[in-house]
């Protein structure tokens, strides 16, 4: 019986990759582990930020669409992202730096059952740092370059939030096909854990009839969830099309391999493998500093680079 471990990493948009560049690395203290390009539309960006090294649960990756709108809120939605800071001390550190860099915030409260502080990036990602009782990813590493010191550092992805028109259908999804642990379930919202007691595989769902979500800056793409191997991502796309699901198949990433699908409400879902990983093709100490590109790439560096700004 394969289990999902947690959270691999989770995608969003941005308009500008020089102000998410600045945001994520000099705010928020994360390192920009991955610096390469959409494999499936070249001239676009795609950031990759996380721990030391990238590690599955830690990643927060972007993708750059200079002409995208503004978001147009909504159901039908992945709609906050969780991230594990180590202690209720870490929220007030937080709160002090958000006043400084003058970040949108609410202050501390509660989220999820959790102590926390909601706020929101420029482009209006909502976001929330929640402390979570010594659970973090266990493979996360301290990034030594951070200007977060270490005792106060994020420690990778936690609750990820999704408000949707039918929660009962996400939350068989959820426990009929991926083995989620319920937590709590009413007609207004439900928590559910990949690995019961933790929260590094946790999503929160809130149930909200009204428009579905137009995406814009600032919107969430969509949530890639974990798997260890070939072998089970192969397991997890049989059982995705035996529910009525349809899959895109397995893709090769270069860093990792993967499958994307809709649920009932169109929230969409990436499964993905926890290797190569982002050394596949750098070093520790250089990681994220230059443009990667996949094989099948390489040979259009310069044809790519050309339509590439440069981000300081």
């Amino acid at each position: 019986m394969y289990n999902i471990p947690g959270h691999h990493h989770i995608s969003m948009i941005t308009k500008h990759a020089n102000d998410n560049n600045h945001f994520y690395r000099e705010i928020l203290g994360l390192r920009r582990v991955k610096l390469t390009v959409n494999q499936d539309a070249p001239s676009m960006y795609h950031l990759f930020y996380g721990d030391k090294t990238g590690s599955p649960g830690t990643e927060l990756s972007f993708f750059e669409i200079p002409l995208v709108g503004r978001t147009h809120r909504g159901t039908n939605a992945i709609t906050k992202i969780g991230l594990i800071v180590p202690s209720e001390e870490s929220l007030h550190y937080w709160m002090k730096r958000f006043n400084d860099y003058e970040v949108q915030h609410e202050g501390i409260s509660t989220y999820a059952n959790r102590p926390a502080l909601l706020f929101e990036d420029e482009e209006g990602l909502r976001m929330a740092l929640i402390v979570a009782n010594g659970e973090k990813v266990s493979h996360w590493e301290t990034y030594d370059g951070s200007p977060v010191p270490h005792e106060h550092q994020i420690q990778g992805m936690g609750t990820v939030e999704m408000t949707v028109k039918n929660l009962s259908k996400l939350s068989r999804t959820l426990t009929e096909i991926f083995g989620y642990h319920t937590v709590f379930e009413n007609e207004q919202d439900a928590l559910f854990q990949s690995v019961a007691g933790e929260v590094f595989g946790e999503i929160y769902i809130i149930q909200q009839d009204g428009p579905s979500e137009k995406p814009g800056k600032g919107s969430i793409h969509h949530l890639a969830i974990r798997v260890k191997n070939d072998e089970e991502l192969q397991h997890w796309d049989e059982q995705v099309k035996k529910r009525g699901f349809q899959s895109s198949g397995i893709i090769d990433r270069f860093y990792f391999k993967s499958l994307y699908f809709r649920e009932s409400n169109g929230i969409l879902f990436e499964i993905a493998t926890d290797g190569p990983g982002f050394l596949r093709d750098g070093n520790v100490e250089t990681l994220g500093e230059q443009l990667d590109l996949p094989d099948f790439l390489e040979e259009r560096r310069d044809e790519i680079v050309e339509k590439l700004h440069p981000i300081v």
